[in-house]
């Protein structure tokens, strides 16, 4: 089975393939409408083979739907019918979700992605549990998002900003009862310091957590 992975962020949309190493990135932005980002990704992809999509949607879903509109994007894709745009099968996961699917290693993982918000997921004996913590109440009437998301480096400052990263890592595996954490996100890149035992990842475990939506046993 040949599986189309999309990993849909505010920037670009990331697209590989199972089975190949070759990645695409396709422009996306604060206008970006579903119908739009279908036809370029397959004209970009004109000439690949595939059986079945996995997408990666920047906001939360629920039973394998959209149920909120995407920030950084244009509007439209809650109601929108991927599958019978692409013609084949489609299973869409939040995009943290499917990079927390694709770091999983076994056990009971927390995963938290370090982008401009905060990114959150639990896979607990290889199913894989979305979380929205990114606007739960951290400290002073603001959120996790709020100290960890790019508006959070920017007011701190890198030194506390990753002090508070730190301290939110021992704060939820703790309390999430995780026996490990790994970070993804492309602020992972600011951190000078990484908490001992903790991984970090980076944008390919999208593409094989796309992957394992199809080859795996998961619910989400």
């Amino acid at each position: 089975m040949k599986i189309l992975v999309l990993d849909v962020g505010g920037t670009n949309v990331k697209v590989g393939r199972s089975g190949s190493r070759r990645r695409l990135k396709i422009p996306s932005g604060p206008g970006l409408r579903p119908e739009a980002m279908v036809a370029a990704v397959r004209a970009a992809t004109a000439e690949w083979e595939y059986d079945a999509v996995s997408i990666g949607y920047p906001g939360p879903v629920q039973k394998g739907k959209p149920i909120a509109e995407p920030k950084n994007l244009g509007r439209g894709w809650l109601r929108f019918n991927f599958a019978r745009a692409f013609r084949v099968p489609v299973r869409i996961l939040n995009d943290a979700a499917m990079q927390a699917l694709g770091s999983y290693r076994g056990g009971r993982m927390l995963f938290l992605g370090l982008g401009t918000g905060l990114g959150s997921a639990l896979v607990v004996d290889g199913v894989v549990l979305p979380l929205e913590l990114a606007h739960l109440p951290y400290r002073h009437g603001s959120s996790y998002e709020d100290y960890l998301g790019v508006r959070g480096l920017k007011r701190m400052g890198q030194r506390r900003w990753q002090g508070h990263v730190h301290q939110v890592i021992r704060l939820l595996q703790r309390g999430l009862l995780a026996d490990y954490v790994t970070l993804g996100g492309g602020n992972t890149k600011k951190l000078t310091v990484v908490p001992r035992g903790v991984r970090v990842t980076n944008n390919t475990a999208a593409m094989v957590g796309g992957v394992r939506l199809w080859t795996s046993i998961q619910r989400w």
